[in-house]
Order: structure tokens, then sequence, then C-alpha cells
């Protein structure tokens, strides 16, 4: 492949536990991602980002927050949200918010809108669940007015009242739109100019393919040009294929577990386990393993940004840490060799 691909790395704040298995206090997390954001900057990663939820199994409830923290310790690593729940916010203050997170790290924001897998956003800020695909068609809708004004560098009218909003940043923002895998929604995100981001949490990445043709011909269809297409799924990286295996395995189980007790899913098995290794939507195992896996759905979905879960339950921040060194000293440079 000509083209550049980029890699990221991204966490929701997984909660992690002591080695006596005691749960780590969300303040303690949050400081820990900002640590693991500093590491992925410092081994080469292009891009970190944060995931917004309002459970008790994850830390970060404000990812601008904490990208702005992350901001003030890195140079080079672009600041993401994997993903910011757009349906339950209101587009003007995420737009301010992260403008002037663009600003802060001197053009290095964006921004992955989506709806997000959990909902405990919408009872929390007073929304009706009924409204969960008007919401999001709404104000993603929205967010296209604003984005646009931002590009041209004009003001962007506001038909509540006299005022204006002024972006103010010198680079313009760019957001990516998350998707599950709905026609409709990459449909969705190609008419509104926005780059796609598929969420591959399971099965293999190559029965993707249809959706990245879609949205390829859907471009054609309205006559614009190409975005780019990335991919976010979950790993864990360790020197050899079983100590990763070994290190994620009562993790997923459990996670897998308090996922399934809310929406009804089967009890998890070792079957199950290692086929999402072998042939499903997990990279786990060794910087070899690892980069052979990704480098061949980058292929098989044609992909422009290949973006890792690092954080998978309360695998310890020790682990994580081990896992973005790998993945930026040893996962990237394989890819792109592979992808020669």
């Amino acid at each position: 492949m000509s083209r550049h691909i980029s890699f990221g790395l991204d966490t929701f704040g997984d909660v992690t536990v002591t080695p006596s298995g005691t749960p780590v206090p969300h303040d303690q997390v949050l400081r820990d991602v900002v640590a693991e954001a500093v590491e992925a900057d410092r081994v080469g990663v292009d891009v970190f980002g944060v995931g917004e939820h309002h459970r008790d199994d994850y830390a970060i409830s404000a990812p601008d927050i904490v990208l702005a923290a992350i901001a003030g310790q890195t140079t080079t690593i672009r600041l993401t949200t994997s993903v910011i729940v757009l349906s339950s916010d209101e587009p003007v203050r995420i737009f301010e918010r992260f403008s002037t997170l663009q600003a802060i790290s001197s053009g290095r924001a964006e921004m992955t809108l989506g709806r997000g897998s959990f909902i405990e956003s919408f009872p929390l800020f007073g929304y009706d669940l009924k409204d969960y695909e008007r919401l999001f068609e709404e104000k993603l809708e929205l967010m296209r007015v604003l984005l646009d004004a931002d590009a041209s560098r004009s003001p962007i009218p506001w038909d509540r009242g006299p005022e204006r909003v002024y972006p103010p940043t010198a680079t313009p923002l760019q957001a990516w739109v998350a998707v599950g895998g709905s026609p409709e929604s990459v449909i969705r995100a190609a008419r509104l100019r926005m780059p796609l981001m598929l969420a591959v949490i399971g099965g293999a990445a190559r029965r993707f393919r249809p959706f990245v043709d879609l949205y390829k011909r859907a471009n054609e269809e309205f006559g614009q040009p190409q975005a780019p297409v990335g991919v976010h799924s979950p790993g864990l990286i360790a020197p050899t294929d079983a100590e990763a295996q070994e290190r994620l395995y009562e993790h997923w189980v459990a996670g897998q577990r308090r996922i399934g007790a809310e929406r009804g899913w089967p009890a998890p098995t070792l079957e199950q386990f290692t086929g999402e290794i072998n042939h499903g939507a997990l990279y786990v195992g060794s910087p070899e393993t690892v980069a052979a896996k990704i480098a061949d759905t980058v292929r098989a979905l044609d992909l422009d940004r290949f973006t890792l879960k690092y954080a998978n339950g309360p695998v310890a921040h020790e682990h994580n840490m081990e896992t973005i060194r790998l993945y930026g000293e040893e996962v990237i440079p394989r890819v792109r060799e592979l992808l020669q």
C-alpha cells in the first residue's frame, strides 16, 4: 500500500485492579490513562483516543478534560474520542470544547462521534430512549454545519438568537463517525462527508468489507472524494502468545459475563475466547502475531487507520503500558513492513 496508514490506541478508562484484586480508584485510573497516553506519544503511536462512559467499570466520563490533560504532556500524538456520545450531548458545546482542545494542542485534536454501546447517558441527562435514532440524526446534522463553518473560517449562523459561534482555531477540526454495522449508518456517514470508524468487537473483520464497499460507493454517488476508513478492535500484546492470552482471559470472561447479564448473552467460553483470537476481533498475542493480524485486517478492509483498544477490563496498568510499548516499538513498524 502506498498511502499512509495511521495507527492508534484507545481506552475507556477501564477500571484496573491491584495485585490483590482490589479495584483501583477512579482518580488513579485517570492519572494512569494520562501516563499511558504519554507513553504512546513517546513510542510513536499516531493517535490516542478516550471513550465516554457513565458507569462504574469505566473512569472516563469527560473525554475532553482527559484529552486536555494529555495535550499538556505530549507533543506529536493526535487526540481523539472513542467515542463521545453525541446523542446525549449538545453539538455546539462539543464543538466549542474540542475547538478549545484543538487550540491547546496546536492542531492535534479530532472527534469520533457515536451513539455509544451503552445507554446510561440517556436517563442521566434527561433523554428518552425512544428518541435514540432521532437525536443522533439531528445532532450529527448540526455538527456537520458547525464543521463546515469551521473549515471555511466563517461565523456560524445561529437561529436561536442574534449571537454567533466563532471558531477559535487556525486548524479545522475533523470528526469521524463510529458505526457498528448498519447500512443506514454507513450511508449517513458518507452523506455527511465524515470519515468512517467501524467498531469491530466480535467476529471476523472481513465480514465488514461490504460496509466499506457501500461507503465508497456512496461517496462516489454523492460526487465527493473518498474519506478515510478505520477500524477499532480490542487486544493485548505481550512478549509471547501464551502470556498475552493468560493476562487477558479471566478479565475478558468477567467483562463478557457482566455485559452478557445486561444484554442476555450466553455465558462466555474458552472456545469463544480462542476463536476470537484466531479468527475474530481480538488482537491478542506476541508483537509478531498481532502485527500479522493487523496487516491482514488493513488489507482486507482497505483501511486508512487501525486503532487497538489496549485496555480491556481490569488488566493491570503495567500490562497496559507494556502493550503500548510493544505496539509502538515493534508492532507498528512490523505492520508497515508487511504492508509494503
